[in-house]
């Protein structure tokens, strides 16, 4: 046990945290050396099996990232986008592996991921899962094969805490179409629409959300035209499939150089 990778996760008493944490706890790949949560958060200098209702797992939930890093050669990391800049400064000075969840970036938050990926490896996603990935993949494909006469609409369903909007999944579906045309997302994107909005913009990529209950997250890409119309679909139903592929994608990450990395790097697709 003592030769395998270590592992940090961030957000620990998040949904995704434990998730990740279990994950972590049950491989026999990775041990879990650290868990971290924010400043004042009570599970702080606590064993985080107690804190989760379990036996003790001799991993006590700190709010030093530095310090946890130092002992790890990976940190997953599911949180929110300034956190996770923060984290990744951190990660390039460790020249540990990040594997990053958190969705709902700007573009200018994105673009200060770089230089942090010049000292360390940075595997983002904005879904781990090996079907949604294979989904992206034909999107583009599908995209490529389509001219705008095709209208391009990407519906997705999520829990109703998720507290972003499109999906970070949704983006990265939206940005395969995009890529499959040539075209600029951010200049043919048409979301939130409400009241009376006049037609739809040829060859425009569409955005609707939908949030309720417990729903782990559902994604169709809607391809219509004139008399048809092609869907592709991906529902996930257990959690814990992000989980697995984001241990993938930390593991994967050890032996690689210092870049910016995306899941269909890992999956080699």
């Amino acid at each position: 046990m003592t030769d395998l990778p270590g592992i940090v996760i961030t957000g620990a008493s998040g949904r995704m945290g434990r998730m990740l944490a279990q994950t972590v706890l049950a491989s026999d790949k990775a041990k879990l050396v650290g868990a971290l949560e924010r400043p004042g958060h009570d599970w702080i200098g606590r064993d985080l099996g107690e804190v989760t209702g379990g036996a003790p797992v001799g991993v006590t939930v700190t709010d030093d990232p530095l310090e946890a890093f130092a002992r790890a050669r990976a940190v997953i990391d599911f949180t929110a986008p300034a956190a996770t800049l923060e984290f990744a400064k951190l990660a390039a000075q460790a020249r540990v592996v990040h594997v990053i969840g958190t969705t709902g970036f700007e573009p200018e938050q994105i673009a200060a991921l770089a230089p942090c990926a010049r000292h360390a490896v940075i595997v983002r996603a904005g879904n781990m899962s090996l079907g949604v990935n294979l989904l992206t993949r034909l999107t583009r494909k599908v995209a490529e094969a389509l001219d705008a006469d095709w209208d391009v609409e990407i519906v997705e369903a999520h829990h109703n805490r998720k507290v972003d909007a499109p999906s970070g999944t949704a983006l990265m579906l939206g940005q395969a179409a995009a890529d499959g045309r040539g075209i600029d997302l951010a200049q043919n994107t048409e979301a939130g629409r409400d009241g009376i909005t006049g037609p739809r913009a040829r060859g425009a990529i569409g955005f609707s959300s939908i949030r309720g209950g417990d729903i782990v997250g559902e994604h169709d890409v809607i391809f219509a035209t004139a008399g048809e119309r092609i869907v592709l679909r991906h529902m996930a139903t257990d959690r814990g499939i992000f989980a697995r592929g984001a241990l993938k994608a930390a593991l994967w990450g050890l032996d690689r150089k210092p870049g910016e990395y995306d899941m269909i790097d890992v999956l080699g697709l």
